[in-house]
């Protein structure tokens, strides 16, 4: 039973999904962040795309800059998971 349950926890695990860093055009990015599971709800998928793209700019040197944020909505079911995307850009100092 203990094996079973495992094993559908690593599966749910793997289906959550980030992109990285999407280049857009412009000097325009974006992250996108997705839990496996409607469970957690949108938790820190959000903070954690934002994390993610200030990093990015940090390693360029440069300062970051949220153009916008979205988030799906719930009912988080039928696969409408948790998703939390942001835009953003690399300012030139």
């Amino acid at each position: 039973m203990r094996t079973i349950v495992l094993c559908a926890v690593a599966c749910l695990a793997a289906c959550a999904s980030n992109t990285g860093v999407v280049p857009m055009g412009g000097g325009l990015h974006m992250i996108a962040k997705q839990a496996a599971t409607g469970f957690p709800g949108l938790g820190n998928l959000k903070a954690e795309a934002i994390q993610e793209a200030a990093l990015y700019c940090s390693k360029q040197g440069k300062p970051f800059m949220v153009e916008s944020t979205s988030e799906t909505q719930p009912p988080y079911v039928l696969g409408n998971y948790p998703r939390a995307e942001v835009h953003f850009r690399c300012e030139a100092k």
